[in-house]
């Protein structure tokens, strides 16, 4: 294989780093010279990023109602530290966000809501740094599948890592009492990989192991241990 090949085959893998702003400034200049001449790494490069901006949105927490007055109702008796010499800026500029500090821990004491909040935020933050661990790996590589509906899917798998990523784009949302589950397929026999995110987005939660494909079924709540019912997708693994 020809020295250009091979490095156009290593620009290929880039584009879920790229996504994620993980790239060093020359790999980056290259890989964005590549997607002008490449419409799929385009492509892939604008679906990482719009999947990584909902996980990031899904870590952010919203402020507690009233949280704004309350705030602005203490700090009026936050008492100004007198000037200070030069020495002393750095420890008076640190005064207020100290103040600040304090009354926002006294109105985030943690009440049910907000526990439910920072768990959500925690499960959706092990999301992202999971994607972020398959897209940035260096031997990532990528496939692509469309359901009969016309959704489309990518999987993204890391032999290094041994873990892969699902990433879904207009699949509906599955009916009431039903779930969307993934699955390795081990030749003929199909492996549990987790449920699906109301995202359309998971990092399967088995080990790629020796698997040659992943699937999609639509299964009851809580998922199945087989499949009740042929794969939506059926996505071979590259190698």
């Amino acid at each position: 294989m020809s020295r250009s090949a091979t490095d156009t085959g290593r620009l290929h893998a880039l584009a879920g780093a790229y996504a994620l702003d993980a790239l060093e400034p020359a790999e980056r200049d290259a890989f964005e010279r590549h997607m002008e001449r490449c419409p799929q790494c385009a492509q892939d490069a604008r679906e990482f990023t719009a999947t990584a901006a909902r996980l990031g949105a899904a870590v952010a927490l919203p402020a507690p109602p009233g949280m704004r007055a309350t705030v602005l109702h203490r700090i009026e008796g936050v008492r100004q530290l007198p000037p200070q010499r030069r020495g002393m800026v750095t420890l008076r500029r640190r005064a207020l966000p100290v103040a600040l500090a304090a009354c926002l821990t006294g109105v985030l004491a943690l009440g049910g809501a907000a526990v439910w909040e920072h768990q959500r935020a925690g499960r959706a933050a092990e999301a992202l740094d999971g994607l972020t661990a398959v897209l940035t790996a260096p031997d990532a590589r990528t496939a692509t599948g469309r359901s009969a509906d016309g959704a489309t899917a990518k999987v993204v798998v890391s032999a290094s890592r041994d873990r892969a990523a699902f990433l879904s784009s207009g699949l509906p949302g599955a009916p009431a009492g039903r779930t969307y589950q993934l699955w390795f397929a081990d030749g003929a026999t199909m492996r549990p990989a987790g449920l699906l995110g109301g995202d359309g987005t998971a990092v399967l939660s088995a080990p790629v192991g020796r698997a040659t494909a992943v699937g999609l079924t639509e299964e009851p709540a809580g998922g199945s241990e087989r499949p009740t019912s042929a794969p939506l997708m059926l996505l071979a693994l590259p190698r």
